[in-house]
C-alpha cells in the first residue's frame, strides 16, 4: 500500500551558483558517501547531481508528511546507485519501500519519490 508521494523541483542555474561557491553546501546536503561520488564529478553532471540530490531529499520529505527539519533531515536520506545506474533511496527514518525518480534538463531538475508501507 502507498504510504505516499512527494514531488520537488529545482532550477539548474540556482545549483550551478551554489556548486560555484564552494563545498559547505554540499557537505551539509549529502551523505559521505554521496559526497563522496559528487567530488569526481566536474561541470554540469556535478550540478545536476548535488541539484537531483537535494531535490530528492525534499520529496521523500513531502511523501513522510513531514518536511525537512526535526523528523527527517538531509543525512537521513541517502540516495545512490545501483549496478545498472539506477537510483536507490534509502533512510534511517523509514523501513518500508523507497521510488525514486530524478529527472533534469538544461533548466529544471524535477524528482518524484513513492513510499510503499512496509508489510
Amino acid at each position: 500500500m502507498i504510504k505516499g508521494v512527494g514531488i520537488d523541483t529545482i532550477e539548474v542555474e540556482r545549483v550551478k551558483k551554489i556548486v560555484e561557491r564552494g563545498d559547505s553546501f554540499a557537505k551539509k546536503v549529502l551523505t559521505p558517501k554521496e559526497f563522496e561520488q559528487y567530488k569526481k564529478m566536474k561541470g554540469k553532471r556535478q550540478v545536476e547531481y548535488l541539484g537531483g540530490r537535494f531535490s530528492i531529499k525534499e520529496s521523500f520529505s513531502k511523501a513522510m508528511g513531514t518536511g525537512l527539519g526535526k523528523t527527517v533531515g538531509f543525512q537521513d536520506i541517502e540516495t545512490l546507485w545501483d549496478e545498472l545506474g539506477h537510483p536507490v533511496t534509502t533512510s534511517t527514518k523509514y523501513d518500508g519501500r523507497i521510488f525514486p525518480s530524478i529527472s533534469h534538463d538544461n533548466h529544471e531538475i524535477v524528482t518524484f519519490v513513492v513510499l510503499e508501507d512496509p508489510e
